[in-house]
């Protein structure tokens, strides 16, 4: 096993693994909607073109990033991730708060269930509207898992091992949706925004640092306790958070 396994390629597989796993919850509760109110086809067509147009997106950015020096790809990555994983610690640590409400697929299911019953048109023309949504829901959320992809793969040349992370995280959700035929509410979704954003924002900080020529103590290994001080950050300012806001209702 490679020496750096535990602190460059497990943790970059992982993000990517359950980053995806998040953001294919979420889409698959839109497709699941659309094909059980107007039928599978406009479901899979939909699903099929964003995931197209996805693939197209990863072929033209994954070989075009070699074309960049390595010192400036790690700046503009690392600082693009620590924005990325900055954005879903925030919203966790809210949620965990009780802030900001827990996303519930459930009554994100009934929501798009509901507003696709609403569309009036002939048959043809809801299932233009409801193969649209499929693409927008899969196109949209595919675009955070192909960034997240590119951004912790392209640090240490790692991007088809973050792809597989990806692509694993892909068939576990697609598996379980089929086998279910519900929305997959028991998935807890903001654990894995937290996490993620953890070590997100551990590998933005790590690579904008290697871009901008630090010596880091310890090589990868300072990939550890840069994430062990954002979990602290957040699990601490979570509790800070929940404190005030029980404050201000007594």
């Amino acid at each position: 096993m490679p020496a750096d396994f535990w602190t460059v390629l497990f943790p970059a597989v992982a993000a990517a693994f359950l980053a995806s796993v998040v953001e294919v919850v979420e889409a698959f509760t839109i497709v699941l909607a659309v094909a059980l109110t107007r039928g599978w086809r406009p479901a899979l067509a939909g699903t099929g073109a964003a995931l197209a147009l996805l693939a197209a997106v990863v072929a033209l950015l994954g070989p075009s990033l070699q074309l960049v020096p390595i010192r400036l790809l790690q700046v503009a990555v690392g600082v693009l991730l620590l924005l990325f994983g900055m954005g879903w610690l925030r919203k966790a640590v809210l949620r965990a708060a009780g802030i900001l409400a827990l996303h519930d697929e459930e009554a994100a299911f009934a929501q798009e269930t509901a507003a696709l019953g609403r569309q009036a048109g002939g048959a043809r023309t809801l299932e233009w509207i409801a193969g649209i949504a499929a693409f927008k829901a899969v196109l949209l959320e595919g675009l955070e898992v192909a960034f997240i992809v590119v951004a912790v793969g392209a640090g240490k040349g790692l991007l088809r091992e973050a792809a597989l992370g990806a692509l694993g995280a892909c068939l576990l959700v697609l598996a379980a949706g089929f086998l279910l035929r519900r929305p997959l509410a028991r998935v807890p979704e903001n654990a894995l925004k937290f996490g993620v954003g953890v070590m997100l924002s551990a590998f933005g900080v790590f690579w904008t640092g290697e871009g901008l020529g630090a010596d880091w103590p310890g090589g990868d290994l300072a990939l550890v306790p840069l994430a062990a001080l954002f979990l602290a950050a957040g699990l601490g300012l979570a509790r800070l958070a929940r404190a005030q806001a029980e404050g201000s209702a007594a």
